[in-house]
């Protein structure tokens, strides 16, 4: 009896890290669909409702390192799940670590297709880490609503 608790202890001390983690990190699929349900608030409720509640760290918009931005087609953030002091700067020339212009080719992509994945590099808000990040982003009228995952 006591060779099997211990035994279950042991198991479970070597996966609950595993579990955790899994938990921490948002997949593809939530992306997308928290950028859906994104689209569709603001489309029911306008964009002064929609972006205030996408730069609410607390609502429906934030979940671990799964986020919600916004930015018009000029590159100035229009919303910003992680960081409202972002809300009303153009970040058009911002730059990754590897020197690549993420906003400005986000603000390409939003006008040549519409909806896309978008591959970068970015500080996560949980880990605190620069880490390669994938962004689904899908165009709205003059903006484009994005939710991305750390690898």
């Amino acid at each position: 009896m006591k060779q099997s608790f211990i035994l279950s202890a042991l198991v479970c001390a070597l996966t609950v890290p595993f579990a955790v983690q899994a938990q921490t990190k948002a997949t593809a699929a939530e992306a997308t669909a928290m950028v859906k349900k994104g689209v569709a608030f603001i489309k029911t409720n306008g964009k002064d409702k929609g972006f205030a509640e996408i730069s609410n760290k607390g609502g429906q918009f934030n979940d671990r390192d799964l986020y919600l931005t916004v930015y018009g087609i000029d590159g100035t953030v229009l919303a910003h799940g992680a960081n409202g002091k972002m809300v009303g700067k153009n970040l058009i020339d911002l730059k990754d670590i590897d020197g690549k212009e993420f906003v400005k080719e986000r603000v390409e992509l939003a006008k040549s297709k519409g909806t896309f994945w978008q591959d970068y590099k970015f500080t996560n808000p949980v880990s605190k880490k620069i880490e390669p990040k994938s962004m689904y982003c899908e165009k709205l009228d003059d903006a484009v609503v994005c939710g991305g995952i750390y690898k």
